[in-house]
């Protein structure tokens, strides 16, 4: 049985993955600050952002299951919205380290493990808040353009093992984090977490690995025209946080 871990997984956006995991016949570990998790997977307490903690909680899973298939980084966090000259210094900067710090302990703990199982995968659960700027969410936005750099460099060394990496934007799905966000305070539209559901189990079942460092966004890609783009093949920086040349003619172009 192949084997997932999932991190953030007692509720929101996690909870969703860690069910339609184990729906799908997965074996599931699922992290948090609390170690609570759906019925039918493994609860493990962890802090993402302690380096000490997250080797014992990797160690204790490739020691029950012999191996890891999938790393979810989903754990995150998302300040107060307000300019960055108003921010509380350590409310701003814990952000960074959730959003990144986190996803880079898990994968730096789970790849060797991949690598020596023959492969693996590795979903971070990005946004497309990581490609533009905010004038209230600076550190939120600047640690998710920080992880698609994580995702892209996983998967850039990770090719010749037969690791994956990809940045899943989940849109915008109705949990706590969301409803308690002032943008999104009259938002009657919201994406459903089928969608979302949808497009992870296709990264996870394989069917997209040519989008390895790559994002894609539930709510808005369409899964058929994904896989046709992964057989066809994609055109290099597509679907990556790139610099955008003002033309043929600036020296930064290409």
């Amino acid at each position: 049985m192949s084997v997932a871990l999932v991190t953030g997984a007692s509720r929101g956006i996690g909870d969703v993955l860690v069910r339609a995991l184990l729906e799908d016949g997965w074996s599931v570990v699922g992290l948090s600050r609390s170690g609570h998790v759906a019925d039918g997977a493994e609860g493990m307490p962890c802090d993402v952002t302690d380096a000490g903690e997250v080797d014992a909680a990797v160690a204790e899973v490739v020691s029950r299951h012999g191996r890891i298939d999938l790393l979810v980084n989903n754990a995150g966090l998302i300040e107060t919205e307000q300019p960055l000259w108003e921010s509380d210094v350590d409310e701003w900067w814990q952000v960074m380290v959730t959003n990144v710090r986190g996803p880079f302990l898990l994968t730096r703990a789970v790849v060797p493990h991949m690598i020596a199982g023959g492969g693996g995968r590795v979903v971070n659960l990005n946004s497309g808040s990581g490609t533009r700027e905010s004038p209230v969410l600076t550190a939120y936005h600047a640690s998710k353009s920080a992880l698609a750099r994580l995702t892209g460099g996983t998967a850039v060394a990770g090719e010749e093992h037969g690791v994956h990496a990809f940045d899943l934007a989940p849109g915008v799905v109705r949990t706590d984090m969301t409803r308690s966000m002032k943008m999104h305070a009259d938002r009657t539209e919201w994406t459903a977490p089928e969608e979302v559901v949808e497009l992870f189990l296709a990264l996870a079942h394989g069917e997209l690995d040519a989008f390895s460092g790559r994002m894609v966004r539930a709510g808005a890609d369409d899964l058929e025209a994904l896989r046709r783009h992964a057989r066809e093949g994609l055109p290099d920086g597509a679907r990556m946080l790139r610099l955008r040349p003002w033309g043929p003619d600036d020296p930064v172009a290409g």
